[in-house]
């Protein structure tokens, strides 16, 4: 490792094979923490490249634990956090409204790092049992379109970056690779990043695959569709800016889609959204976030289309049952 942080202190950059063989000695415990500090620090000062990143990706994709669910046309929603904006869950609503809609859904997810709750903690938070099982993942997304793949059951690689991450407690490269190392390898994907330059780094990587996307970055910083201001849309077809009105609804406020301090307080809105109590912009929020995973799947259909499923998912409850319905089989 001395070498290799010698060599990246002097400006240089990794190969996609170095930075493969790197991840991978990382995960079968060749450096200690700190040497795994020093290294996760070089990306704090310099911005990743595309060999670095698809390198990382390739060694968790190689030593992950895989799923095999081909047999469904599945889509994954998911961000890379580290936008420290602490929103609701919106990801995991997200997901819940495009079950609703009738799409099989493998959603990736871990604990939140920086912010109050991630997509584990508050499924945990209802009684969702984390599984690697892969009779059970098949029996959920037949039933209720979708099934939960909790990110350390598939990926033990992590484990040993795991309390380095969270001593940080900051965005780290890692959060980079979370949208990108789905262990059951769908064929659809919205991936929410926390910045531009990101998400041209996922649409260069991703235009090198099979891979039907949506990349989404809220130029004022989210790693979702916010509505608190335009957005970036990468797919393989274009890349172009939307504001909130191009689909048909107000900017709203930053506070208005606070997801609280708590796993509890977070846990209290998502029901609240799911039961049909949620305010006009969280509601807002999740159906914009939903229409485009549905637009993914599917980009020859209109977007309006795609808003007028996922609004209706919501709003009848079928977002709501296939959460219910998905606890109550545990």
């Amino acid at each position: 490792m001395k070498e290799i942080l010698q060599y990246l202190f002097d400006q240089k950059t990794l190969t996609k094979m170095d930075a493969k063989q790197v991840l991978r000695n990382i995960a079968e415990g060749k450096y200690n923490d700190q040497e795994i500090a020093a290294f996760i620090s070089v990306y704090l000062m310099r911005s990743i490249t595309v060999d670095e990143l698809a390198g990382f990706r390739d060694a968790l994709l190689e030593l992950c634990t895989p799923i095999d669910l081909s047999e469904f046309n599945t889509i994954d929603v998911c961000g890379t956090g580290g936008d420290e904006k602490n929103t609701f869950n919106i990801s995991t609503l997200t997901s819940f409204v495009v079950a609703g809609a009738g799409e099989k859904v493998a959603k990736h997810g871990n604990y939140s790092v920086s912010s109050a709750s991630g997509s584990s903690n508050v499924l945990e938070y209802y009684g969702y049992r984390f599984s690697s099982d892969s009779d059970k993942l098949r029996r959920e997304i037949d039933a209720y379109n979708i099934c939960f793949l909790h990110a350390p059951l598939f990926n033990p690689a992590m484990k040993n970056v795991a309390p380095v991450r969270k001593s940080l407690r900051i965005k780290t490269f890692f959060n980079m690779l979370g949208p990108m190392v789905n262990p059951s390898f769908p064929q659809n994907q919205l991936a929410g990043v926390f910045s531009l330059d990101v998400a041209r780094l996922y649409n260069y990587i991703y235009q090198d695959s099979d891979k039907n996307y949506c990349v989404i970055h809220a130029l004022d910083g989210y790693d979702e569709i916010s509505l608190t201001g335009p957005f970036k849309v990468f797919t393989r077809q274009s890349e172009r800016t939307v504001t909130p009105s191009d689909m048909g609804f107000e900017t709203i406020q930053a506070h208005e889609i606070y997801g609280g301090e708590s796993v509890e307080e977070a846990a209290g809105i998502f029901m609240d959204i799911l039961e049909g109590r949620g305010t006009l912009a969280q509601n807002n929020a999740i159906i914009a976030n939903a229409a485009y995973a549905l637009y993914c799947m599917v980009e020859t259909k209109a977007l309006d289309s795609c808003i007028e499923r996922a609004a209706d998912s919501l709003r009848s409850g079928s977002a709501g049952k296939a959460f219910k319905d998905l606890i109550k089989s545990q």
